[in-house]
């Protein structure tokens, strides 16, 4: 943490999520000395001042570089499971889901004209039950921002296609809410 603080980077922000994936951090809050020593010599920093600069960088690329932020964001499933778990308990999910889909943290805005698409989604895993996530939903999350974003209307969906289950449910569950009276096939 002090080291964070050294780098000018909040333990609340997506930026700490990219050190950690810059560094190859084992879990949450942990370097290895080699992750740590090969990760800086990769961007060039070695010096905090250069860290601070780099974490700067961080800061405004993640959100508007969609490989970057994918892969960050892939990188946080394993980061933020339970030792032993295979799925991410759902809270814990919910927690880095407002960190990536919050500009404010350092994420990209998950929001449309006609739909709070963060806010939503959290409120139908809430309703599920609060499911663990596994590794397949968590990624495909990212890919479904991303195609909400392009178009709420779901002009790209089909019910046929390879999405985990849950996100199935969500369309329907979004076009019951927003009142649709256009059927996705």
């Amino acid at each position: 943490m002090k080291f964070l603080g050294d780098i000018q980077v909040q333990l609340d922000e997506v930026t700490c999520l990219g050190i950690a994936e810059l560094l190859k951090s084992p879990s949450m809050g942990e370097f290895t000395r080699e992750g740590f020593l090969n990760g800086w010599r990769a961007v060039g920093c070695d010096s905090i001042d250069k860290m601070v600069a780099h974490a700067d960088n961080l800061r405004s690329q993640i959100p508007t570089q969609p490989d970057l932020f994918r892969r960050v964001y892939r990188y946080t499933f394993p980061l933020c499971r339970m030792q032993g778990q295979r799925n991410l308990q759902f809270e814990i999910a919910a927690e880095q889901w407002k960190l990536f889909f919050t500009p404010e943290k350092g994420g990209v805005q998950w929001d449309t004209e006609t739909t709070p698409w963060l806010e939503w989604w959290i409120e139908f895993m809430e309703e599920r039950g609060k499911k663990p996530v596994n590794k397949d939903l968590w990624e495909q999350v990212e890919v479904f921002m991303r195609k909400t974003l392009d178009d709420e209307r779901f002009g790209w969906w089909s019910a046929d296609g390879a999405w985990p289950g849950a996100l199935d449910d969500f369309v329907a569950w979004v076009q019951k809410k927003r009142g649709d009276n256009m059927e996705v096939e």
